[in-house]
């Protein structure tokens, strides 16, 4: 008994393993994404509690220290003279900008070719519109700075796109999942290589030692909070010192005892 198989029964089965590996994908990207703002949003606040509670410490101990080492070298008196020489000494102001680029032919002739590749007017829903408005926008920018590479790489990305494949048939569909799944993969690296330069930044490592801290029950920054408080007062007391060592009523209380016949 011969059984009635559909031609493109072989082809519509590819397609659906291919939207199944394409929402497995879509889902492992919100995932991704998902855990990306997380950490960004924790690294965002933890900064903030840390210039709170710790940099500003910090600030003042500089500060600090900076005024105790002028006043060591008895340079308090001379702050104003000092700054006129260091003002007559600076180096010049900022460098002059360099002269805009001119846009070549090459540039031009790419720009077009992207331009009517990408404008949002081809697009037929309001997904492909906003994918083709962000990448008329990198286009314009690229060509205002003459920037023929750029261009370029707007116009490849755009051709290796799903959105540039053209028909309704079971092989165009088939081509603009394989497309979208290539795609997909790249962003997942890309948020992956992100997510390592958060974690692997002298804020995350900061916060992963704090975290660790806190998991053993210890608060990391109180502690550094208690270290600075307490250099803090260590150096407000050796610069009165300092001031009052140098003061004039100081100086001559001296060189009154001094005078003093014994």
């Amino acid at each position: 008994m011969t059984s009635l198989v559909r031609s493109g029964q072989p082809q519509e089965q590819d397609i659906e393993g291919l939207r199944a590996r394409l929402a497995e994908l879509d889902a492992a990207l919100r995932e991704r994404a998902a855990e990306v703002a997380r950490v960004t949003s924790e690294l965002a606040a933890f900064r903030i509690r840390y210039r709170q509670e710790v940099g500003l410490l910090h600030e003042e101990l500089d500060e600090l220290e900076r005024a105790i080492d002028e006043a060591t070298r008895g340079q308090i008196s001379d702050t104003a003279t000092n700054a006129d020489t260091e003002a007559a000494e600076s180096p010049p102001g900022p460098m002059p900008e360099p002269p805009p680029r001119y846009t070549s032919d090459a540039a031009r002739r790419l720009f077009r070719d992207v331009a009517k590749a990408v404008h949002p007017d081809l697009a037929h829903d309001e997904l492909a519109r906003d994918r083709r408005h962000a990448l008329m926008i990198e286009a314009n920018r690229a060509y205002a700075l003459g920037d023929e590479e750029r261009l370029r790489w707007i116009l490849q990305a755009w051709e290796s796109s799903p959105e540039a494949v053209q028909g309704t048939d079971l092989e165009a569909a088939r081509l603009r999942l394989v497309r979208r799944i290539a795609q997909i993969e790249e962003q997942l690296g890309a948020h992956a290589e992100h997510l390592a330069a958060l974690q692997d930044s002298s804020l995350g490592k900061l916060k992963a030692m704090v975290d660790e801290a806190a998991a053993r029950g210890r608060d990391l920054v109180r502690d550094m909070v208690g270290r600075l408080k307490r250099d803090i007062l260590v150096a407000r007391n050796r610069l009165d010192a300092i001031r009052w060592r140098s003061s004039p009523t100081t100086r001559a209380r001296r060189g009154a005892s001094r005078r003093t016949p014994a």
